[in-house]
């Protein structure tokens, strides 16, 4: 355990002085003080106002950004390491494989998700010195969202990492696996299971393979607890799962997504790198 918070903290340290977490924080950061900004506070939508408001929109623009960011800065651990020769000093230290490719993951874990975390805390700060009601409830349901999709995709980066045998072929294909997820967002995918007369629950289930659909989805249970603009979709989903269950299935599948991909990644790693 001390070899895995040492190679957690060391990561740590890396990343901020990163550039790219710079860039990471700032676009968070001003992602909420943008949203304060144009008064999303203040309006009203869906019968949602003050911070409500801003949170829904916080967490549909952050299931766009979090993802491709944690992908691309993840696949380089493992990949960039291979590439800068660091496994031959590694394996001459009194570290196991174990603690440090684990250890990367607690370090990384952390480093992506304080400044989301960080960012709706500011804006509940914010918000109580404005004497605007806080919604206690939708925000530790958000933050435990943010915080498994932000495990989901490090699991991935960290498979994709442990795969790839070059950082730029890491890249890539982190690239190809976020846009993929994107693509198949509703419209596409279930538009082609229809035209090939699919049955409704297979089609939807597919879907809810998808991490990016979960995490939507969960989002507007919150305030569309029928979700009705999901059209028939909503039947399959809440008569198979009801609401409370579903909300339970968004936290639990994307955690155990990135948990089981972060192990395969592990034995790969371990197969490949040991001499």
């Amino acid at each position: 355990m001390k070899q895995l918070w040492l190679t957690a903290k060391l990561d740590i340290v890396e990343s901020l002085r990163a550039r790219w977490f710079q860039i990471y924080t700032l676009v968070f950061g001003g992602i909420v003080a943008l949203l304060f900004m144009f008064g999303l506070t203040e309006s009203r939508v869906l019968g949602f106002i003050g911070l409500s408001r801003l949170l829904v929109t916080y967490i549909q623009l952050t299931m766009a950004i979090l993802p491709i960011f944690v992908l691309i800065t993840t696949v380089r651990s493992v990949a960039g390491d291979r590439e800068a020769g660091v496994f031959e000093y590694l394996l001459s230290l009194p570290v196991s494989l174990s603690a440090w490719f684990w250890g990367k993951i607690v370090g990384r874990y952390i480093v992506v998700f304080a400044p989301v975390f960080l960012a709706m805390l500011g804006a509940v700060g914010w918000a109580s010195f404005k004497d605007i009601e806080v919604p206690w409830g939708m925000f530790g349901y958000y933050t435990a969202l943010l915080a498994v999709m932000a495990m989901c995709f490090l699991g991935i980066g960290m498979l994709i990492s442990a795969v790839a045998r070059s950082t730029d072929i890491a890249q890539g294909a982190a690239f190809m696996v976020w846009l993929t997820l994107l693509l198949f967002l509703d419209l596409i995918l279930l538009g082609v299971m229809i035209q090939g007369k699919v049955a409704p629950e297979v089609a939807v289930g597919l879907a809810l393979a998808n991490p990016l659909q979960v995490f939507r989805t969960a989002a507007l249970a919150l305030f569309d607890p029928q979700l009705i603009v999901l059209g028939p979709s909503a039947y399959v989903i809440l008569d198979t799962f009801g609401l409370v269950g579903y909300k339970v299935f968004a936290l639990a599948y994307p955690a155990a997504l990135g948990l089981l991909s972060a192990t395969i990644g592990y034995f790969i790693f371990r197969r490949g790198d040991l001499p």
